[in-house]
């Protein structure tokens, strides 16, 4: 009896895939697709931006399916892709448009006293918040991250360990519900 494209594993898809499957990579594309538009967010993209960048990822993870080899997860593969082609883009338009400062960003508390990651990312200088979001999003390592955003390998890891501490101390319950935290960390 044949398997169902729900009950397959991802490796099985993307072999699949590799050999032509359109069928089995929308499966993939299913199941993938809003972590890989999550995590571009997470690095600062608009929605929009986010679903073309996305979408762009996909098509080259379809074109490139074969390189998949099931070492780690094909989500971990993919939002890499992505993460890549996002770097790639706002280098380029970088080139091209004066970048504009924004004013410190504003932090939301939900009605349980919680902050919303996405908002506290927005906190971070935009380095810091890439090089985390690929870091914990993307599972990139430090030396990928340096090679992606060109950058030394020392100042990748200074930016996430900065990063974290920031998260860390904006996310806190003491600091979200406007008390002050007596644990020295």
């Amino acid at each position: 009896m044949k398997q169902s494209l729900r009950e397959m594993h991802d490796v099985e898809l993307a072999a699949q895939a590799a050999a032509g499957g359109r069928r089995e990579y929308g499966e993939l594309v299913r199941r993938h697709g809003s972590a890989v538009r999550g995590l571009l967010r997470r690095m600062g993209a608009v929605p929009s931006l986010a679903d073309d960048v996305a979408q762009d990822a996909f098509l080259q993870g379809f074109q490139r399916c074969s390189e998949f080899r099931g070492q780690g997860t094909f989500a971990g593969w993919i939002k890499k892709i992505a993460a890549r082609l996002y770097l790639k883009r706002v280098a380029r338009e970088a080139r091209y448009v004066e970048e504009v400062e924004t004013e410190d960003a504003q932090i939301s508390v939900d009605t349980a006293g919680l902050m919303d990651l996405d908002e506290a990312l927005k906190t971070l200088s935009e380095t810091e918040r890439v090089c985390v979001t690929l870091c914990h999003g993307a599972g990139m390592a430090h030396p990928e991250i340096a090679a992606a955003m060109n950058l030394p390998l020392g100042t990748v890891k200074s930016h996430v360990k900065r990063g974290l501490d920031k998260l860390r101390a904006r996310l806190s319950p003491a600091q979200a519900s406007g008390g002050r935290s007596t644990h020295v960390g």
